[in-house]
């Protein structure tokens, strides 16, 4: 994670000062720890979960919330502040600060969409297949969700049909047994020679 985490802060700022990161991918893949885990590398680098813009109403229409919230404040060198929503009350809570530091990661499904690539320094994509995704998630969030689920899948799959990220991430993740393989995306331009295993031994290079 050092060798990704260097990499991200010698990117240039792609939103004010901010370099903002896009953790992309289908629901269950894994985006969550894999943020965490590159934001604890970069010394508690702030991450944006997109569970806290979307809503039971608007699974995927929160695009001019994310805006007015995220990304004009930080376009303008200041903090932003958003209102996460709670998903078992069905309403949206207190303000949260998100500082303009100068790596923030935002991860959740759409991460990639068409209308926030402009402003991502960089695009990763959990390369797991959907439907082992989907199945994770299931298994992660239990039985009571079971028919949230039936509503989330059809919308996912209409959302990717529409805008998928995928073709446009700079990074594909993979787990692996000993930590994440990083490898060049569909849109990065760098050559088959910068693959990368990042693990938590020391042989992880960039």
């Amino acid at each position: 994670m050092r060798e990704l985490a260097a990499r991200l802060r010698g990117l240039p700022p792609s939103v004010g000062p901010v370099r903002l990161v896009g953790v992309d991918g289908h629901a269950g893949s894994g985006k969550s720890t894999f943020a965490g885990q590159v934001a604890a590398a970069l010394g508690g680098a702030p991450v944006l979960h997109l569970d806290d813009i979307a809503s039971h109403e608007q699974l995927f229409e929160w695009t001019g919330r994310l805006m007015t919230q995220v990304i004009q404040p930080l376009a303008r060198g200041e903090s932003a502040s958003y209102t996460p929503y709670d998903w078992r009350v069905r309403s949206f809570g207190a303000p949260r600060p998100l500082p303009a530091a100068p790596v923030v990661l935002v991860e959740g499904v759409g991460a990639g969409r068409r209308a926030l690539r402009p402003y991502l320094a960089l695009l990763l994509w959990m390369e797991v297949p959907r439907e082992e995704s989907w199945a994770r998630g299931r298994l992660r969030d239990g039985p009571e969700q079971r028919e949230f689920w039936k509503g989330w899948v059809a919308a996912e799959r209409a959302h990717f049909a529409r805008d998928p990220s995928r073709p446009h991430a700079d990074l594909l993740v993979l787990q692996t047994q000993k930590g994440y393989e990083v490898l060049p995306g569909p849109g990065s331009t760098t050559g088959p020679d910068q693959d990368v295993t990042h693990s938590d031994g020391p042989s992880a290079l960039w």
